[in-house]
């Protein structure tokens, strides 16, 4: 098993190399003792997918206190299985590789196929911690770069759709901050190979506009859904169908791009 362990380091070399990452990217990525972390999303092997290309579909649902106290739980673990539903009706949905981890750093199921994923149910989430975004988004996006590049280094030529769904600002990175995440964020946009967009659930107080921006996220791609399950459910459709679009081919992606609105 462990000869098909990537290296994390020289992927992330590699990537360096190509010109993909920036020398402030990787240190941001190495702010965090994250390899491990990391590694625990990989999933399945390279050798192990057959398609000629592939797409990385990667979610991050909140799993803090504040989801429950909102009476939102129920709508994000819908959400969540609405996206993977939808992904299923992808023509392409052979060449689709899923993973979700939540916020909070669990991993509900490292990147594999369609239906290999796991769906969300009150056995799996149990909404009850902090929100260290920060942190989590930069194991999240490393997650997503790392499996891109062993992709690439393969000569299959993948393309990733990232969502990050939370219903708070940033209450316990312990060591990133939004300006790390958004250099991570704003090397991955420059590929256009890369979607990368947030979900913030209206809590009565943040500007989800402005701490997505903050971590490099363009307007484009944040969706404000209210604090109630149709709209938590709508803003997941959005996304959906955005996934599933970008999943088609390259120049669907090229098309998805530009964001939420595109046709």
């Amino acid at each position: 098993m462990s000869q098909n362990t990537p290296n994390l380091n020289s992927l992330f070399q590699t990537a360096q190399d190509d010109g993909t990452l920036s020398s402030a990217s990787i240190q941001a990525l190495n702010v965090l003792d994250i390899g491990a972390q990391i590694q625990a999303g990989l999933g399945i092997h390279v050798d192990d997918v057959a398609a000629s290309e592939v797409v990385l579909v990667t979610m991050m649902p909140d799993d803090s206190g504040s989801i429950r106290f909102g009476s939102n739980a129920q709508a994000v673990r819908g959400g969540h299985n609405a996206v993977l539903d939808a992904l299923a009706t992808s023509k392409q949905q052979d060449n689709i590789l899923v993973h979700t981890r939540y916020l909070n750093g669990f991993v509900l199921y490292p990147y594999c196929p369609l239906a290999q994923a796991v769906r969300m149910d009150t056995q799996n989430y149990d909404p009850n911690q902090g929100t260290p975004l920060y942190d989590q988004t930069i194991v999240l996006l490393g997650t997503v770069l790392a499996k891109a590049q062993e992709f690439a280094d393969n000569g299959v030529p993948v393309r990733t759709v990232t969502l990050i769904i939370t219903d708070g600002a940033d209450a316990h990175s312990m060591k990133a901050t939004a300006k790390d995440v958004a250099t991570i964020v704003k090397d991955m946009l420059r590929a256009e190979t890369h979607i990368v967009a947030g979900m913030g659930i209206d809590d009565g107080s943040t500007d989800f506009r402005q701490v997505f921006r903050e971590m490099g996220i363009r307007d484009e791609w944040v969706l404000t859904p209210g604090n109630s399950e149709g709209e938590i459910r709508k803003a997941f459709q959005v996304f959906s169908q955005s996934a599933v679009r970008a999943s088609q081919s390259a120049a669907s992606f090229s098309q998805s791009i530009g964001g939420f609105g595109n046709p």
